[in-house]
């Protein structure tokens, strides 16, 4: 008899949804991954009102994920190693709080393992930068427009997409071979 897998979902903010969104598309256990915006206070909020900064919602990528093919924590590493966690609202060009690093996380056993993961990598970087990543709650979760959605698949020849985003996605592959899907 086959039974239906449950998926679980993380919610993270590291920049540009476009980057992170990339990334997870190519990772072996990640079933489905929307950009979208969360950690504001505006309902429902647009893409040109996320980039004012009045609505407090960061860029985010929900992912859904088989726990039994890759777990939270590996989720989270990925996530670490494809951003810079140690810079507060700005990930490369791209500045305010709407690029800010945030994990929204879905229940208490998420926030232990973020904790946990932080307290690791902070431990580990002795002397660098602390991590500032925050660690929230995930409220709402609000799916961008149809036209955020596989940008880079979409426009791969895009300036944005070639400077910024593609060599995200290389550092991904080099560093995460054993994760990458079979394509």
């Amino acid at each position: 008899m086959n039974r239906a897998v449950s998926l679980e979902a993380a919610t993270l903010a590291g920049g540009c949804f476009w980057c992170l969104e990339a990334v997870f598309r190519e990772v072996d256990g990640v079933e489905n991954v929307v950009s979208g915006y969360t950690g504001g206070t505006t309902i429902n909020p647009t893409y040109e009102q996320v980039c004012t900064g009045k609505t407090g919602h960061a860029e985010a990528v929900q992912v859904s994920f088989n726990p039994s093919k890759i777990s939270y924590r590996e989720i989270l590493e990925i996530f670490f190693s494809v951003h810079d966690p140690t810079t507060l609202n700005r990930q490369g060009p791209d500045v305010g709080t709407s690029y800010r690093s945030a994990i929204f996380y879905h229940n208490e056993r998420q926030k232990a393992v973020v904790e946990e993961l932080i307290g690791e990598l902070n431990k580990a970087h002795l002397g660098k930068k602390p991590i500032v990543t925050q660690i929230v709650p995930l409220d709402t979760f609000y799916p961008a427009e149809d036209y955020h959605r596989e940008y880079f698949s979409q426009h791969p020849e895009q300036a944005y997409c070639q400077t910024v985003i593609s060599p995200k996605v290389n550092k991904f592959r080099k560093k995460w071979t054993a994760r990458l899907k079979d394509c």
